[in-house]
């Protein structure tokens, strides 16, 4: 049984915003790890300073890093990943190389047609101009204030931005908006064939960068594979920050909820007295 839990960020955000996650998941008997995409530096403000290692880095070469980094673990692990990173931990579970993945809030795979209106206002400030496909871009405290915290204060809002924003690259962001129209989409899963671990997808209700109909439409690709388990958790009044913001913790009980009910909690697991 995995005991290693690895937790996949997505854009803009800095790895290092999971060390609560990670407290309360060893809490429960796993070992964890929240390794940064390829180019990211060890600190918030240390990638702030020097983004270039970011560059041009796109969705098949932050999933190979991290098929590479899962090799070396010597055992399959659960993959928890947000945003991008949810889509990153699709293509590890549909290739096998991890035993299941929670997928939250997860930026569209390929097969995904519907574009609700503030799910393109979010991503505006990368796709707005083409030069960015090859450099990272940052958003202020008005346009994380849309992307991630409108479902919170202004006050929380800013307060998360200043804690945990980095410059992402934009070339996930051209690759996945052009999916469907590209016969190799690296934002491409196999939805359909791939015998595979159990998923969960999971949608805040107020999210504007992937809105709750993206969520339920890569839901619905996957309505055909009924070899492998697929799950989707909605969570009401909860925007794209809420693996960061002050109820972060309701969500990552959910998800341990449901990683016992796939007979993946940890041996060594405590019983918890007070879950959300």
């Amino acid at each position: 049984m995995p005991k290693h839990v690895v937790f996949i960020h997505g854009l803009w955000i800095h790895a290092t915003a999971w060390k609560p996650w990670q407290d309360l998941f060893e809490e429960r008997g796993y070992t964890t790890s929240a390794p940064g995409w390829p180019g990211d530096l060890d600190s918030v403000e240390a990638t702030r300073g020097n983004p270039a290692g970011l560059d041009n880095q796109g969705i098949s070469d932050i999933c190979h890093h991290y098929a590479d980094i899962i090799d070396q673990l010597g055992e399959k692990p659960i993959v928890v990943g947000h945003s991008f990173g949810g889509l990153i931990a699709q293509e590890l579970l549909a290739n096998d190389l991890v035993a299941a993945a929670v997928a939250i809030d997860p930026a569209p795979i390929k097969g995904v047609k519907i574009l609700p209106f503030s799910q393109l206002k979010s991503g505006l400030p990368v796709l707005g101009n083409p030069a960015n496909k090859s450099r990272t871009v940052s958003l202020n405290e008005k346009q994380f204030k849309y992307a991630f915290g409108n479902a919170i204060s202004d006050e929380e809002s800013d307060a998360l931005h200043a804690a945990w924003t980095i410059p992402g690259p934009g070339r996930p962001l051209f690759e996945d908006a052009t999916a469907n129209f590209v016969r190799n989409s690296p934002a491409a899963v196999d939805t359909h064939r791939a015998a595979r671990g159990p998923l969960l997808l999971t949608s805040g209700t107020e999210d504007h960068t992937v809105p709750r109909s993206v969520t339920v439409a890569v839901s619905k690709l996957y309505a055909d594979n009924t070899s492998s388990v697929t799950d989707y958790h909605e969570y009401e009044g909860k925007g794209h920050s809420l693996t960061l913001d002050a109820g972060w913790h309701a969500v990552a009980e959910d998800v341990l909820a449901w990683l016992a009910q796939q007979h993946l909690a940890s041996a060594t697991a405590p019983i918890a007295e007070n879950a959300d």
